[in-house]
């Protein structure tokens, strides 16, 4: 079988195709060899390539930060590229196709654990709304594809935050756990006594190891029959960011204290995302936090934190 993954150089479409591509022949172009954002191009791309299988994990991802500064270009690249690629692949007759959401789709500071179907249930969460919209659109159009052809069942899957290899420890544009690995190793690099936190650090969240989603990708297309048209998956469980950073502390053996900046914008005070389905379907996350953020450090100290050094 023919996979071609889009986003194939970022967090889950590296890691996805490293540990797939001895069991399929994959297609993996680069953003200088295809502009999703392009739909004569993608069309173009796709027929040319013939895939049997479409994995859609391109898209334009950021923390708070970078979302609240850039609400433009989250919504329209991420709305394009899904609109693109989904479309293209159902005018070129490819029946399977693995659309990655986000649990930042469901409602703001709505029931946890989310279910799928609270979807469009109540607002969104301003810090990330456009960003979530553009998912959102995704997600439908998939639907309506399914709904109207039934030979073509999209699935989507809608993971719950993630971290692990290759993501980005940038400053101003990672998520939270490479932001926080950063932060306290450089605490520790420079002998600072204190961590700052964003908030009280009272909002709770999910975060997922990126082996664990590779694995739920993996089950997926093996099981791509029974697997319903949008799922969850994450680890069922969420902790505090002030555990969280402890957690980190621990990992790296920070021993100074952190304080709280009230004035910084936290987001969602709860978002963990509901399994049942998942386990319905003979699927469950394996990965613990304190064996993931491990993981998640040691490559940080390997291979970013290593060559920073080595470019200087």
């Amino acid at each position: 079988m023919k996979i071609l993954i889009t986003g194939s150089t970022g967090l889950v479409g590296r890691n996805l195709s490293e540990k797939i591509s001895s069991s399929y022949e994959l297609l993996l172009p680069k953003h200088s060899e295809l502009d999703l954002t392009d739909y004569n191009a993608v069309y173009s791309y796709f027929s040319e390539n013939k895939p049997d299988f479409i994995i859609h994990c391109a898209g334009k991802v950021g923390g708070i930060q970078a979302n609240i500064q850039e609400p433009v270009s989250f919504f329209v690249n991420n709305l394009d590229m899904g609109r693109n690629v989904v479309l293209a692949s159902w005018r070129l007759g490819i029946k399977k196709l693995i659309n990655l959401g986000s649990s930042c789709i469901y409602p703001r500071n709505y029931i946890n654990p989310l279910k799928e179907e609270y979807l469009l249930k109540g607002e969104l969460e301003p810090t990330n709304e456009g960003y979530a919209l553009a998912k959102i659109s995704t997600i439908k159009l998939c639907e309506y594809i399914s709904k109207e052809d039934s030979s073509c069942q999209y699935k989507t899957l809608i993971p719950c935050n993630l971290y692990g290899s290759y993501d980005n420890f940038h400053p101003l544009k990672s998520h939270m756990i490479p932001a926080v690995i950063r932060k306290i190793d450089e605490a520790v690099t420079h002998n600072e006594s204190v961590v700052e936190i964003w908030g009280d650090g009272e909002a709770r969240r999910e975060f997922m190891h990126i082996d664990d989603l590779v694995m739920a990708i993996e089950f997926v297309i093996s099981n791509y029959e029974n697997i319903p048209n949008v799922m969850n998956v994450g680890t069922g469980r969420d902790f505090s960011i002030n555990e969280y950073y402890s957690a980190v502390a621990d990992v790296i053996g920070y021993s100074g204290r952190f304080s709280h900046d009230l004035s910084k914008p936290v987001g969602m005070a709860r978002k963990v995302v509901d399994v049942s389905l998942a386990s319905g379907c003979g699927w469950e996350s394996n990965i613990s936090l304190a064996e993931g953020l491990k993981e998640t450090y040691l490559y940080y100290l390997r291979e970013v934190k290593e060559k920073q050094y080595d470019r200087l």
